[in-house]
């Protein structure tokens, strides 16, 4: 059981976690299967810290965020509920890089504030190894010296763009223009410690994900002891 001797030095900062159990990145291009695959490893033990899923609850009706949000964009921007209209803020941020970088700055201390917490959490609780789901992390450039080791969930771009487009009901294009905003499938592969192929066989996807477990069980047992 990892043993935190210490709390963060800021509500951000993931270096007391540092040599106490692994910490694992997870990412992979939109439509690639990274929840799925998360959903797996939690299932074997991991402990999960999905960034994306703090992003809805923060901008859920009530979220920590939505008051930042309504005061820059306004009201247009949030939903007869309250929440993030999503739909609509995705099309103004692709459009203009300052109002993207304005988002950011709303949200990203509030992900990286929540992420702490739950990593911290889950590590007390007795996780042997965390693992970070982060849609971004390359494209982030901070990820990479806070992780061990990175897994990329990959799949080919066909299949990606067809399961976007039947999950979230987008057409093509708007799909083609999420992939071309994201880091290319070349450069993701090639920084990852670890790839994840994800091509709709569950049971090959099963067992992958479970040597996957036992690979990075290994590497805990090497890490030295947390003093």
């Amino acid at each position: 059981m990892a043993t935190i001797h210490s709390k963060p030095s800021s509500p951000t900062d993931l270096a007391h976690l540092k040599g106490v159990l692994p910490l694992i990145g997870l990412t992979g291009g939109i439509g690639s299967g990274k929840t799925t695959v998360s959903d797996l490893l939690g299932k074997l033990g991991a402990g999960i810290i999905d960034t994306d899923l703090i992003s809805h609850e923060i901008t859920a009706p009530g979220g920590r965020a939505i008051a930042g949000i309504q005061k820059v964009f306004g009201l247009e921007y949030l939903d007869s509920q309250g929440a993030l209209d999503r739909p609509k803020m995705r099309a103004l941020v692709f459009g203009d890089p300052a109002a993207r970088k304005t988002l950011e700055q709303i949200t990203h201390p509030l992900i990286r504030e929540e992420t702490a917490k739950l990593a911290t959490s889950l590590a007390q609780a007795g996780a042997p190894y965390l693992v970070f789901v982060v849609p971004l992390l390359i494209e982030s450039g901070s990820w990479r010296n806070l992780i061990d080791y990175l897994v990329v969930v990959d799949c080919p771009e066909e299949t990606q763009i067809a399961r976007v487009m039947h999950r979230n009901n987008m057409p093509r294009q708007a799909v083609i223009d999420i992939l071309n905003a994201q880091t290319s499938r070349t450069a993701r592969l090639a920084d990852a410690d670890a790839i994840i192929e994800n091509q709709d066989d569950l049971e090959i996807l099963k067992t992958a994900v479970f040597n996957l477990h036992q690979k990075i069980l290994k590497i805990g047992k090497e890490q030295p002891s947390s003093s």
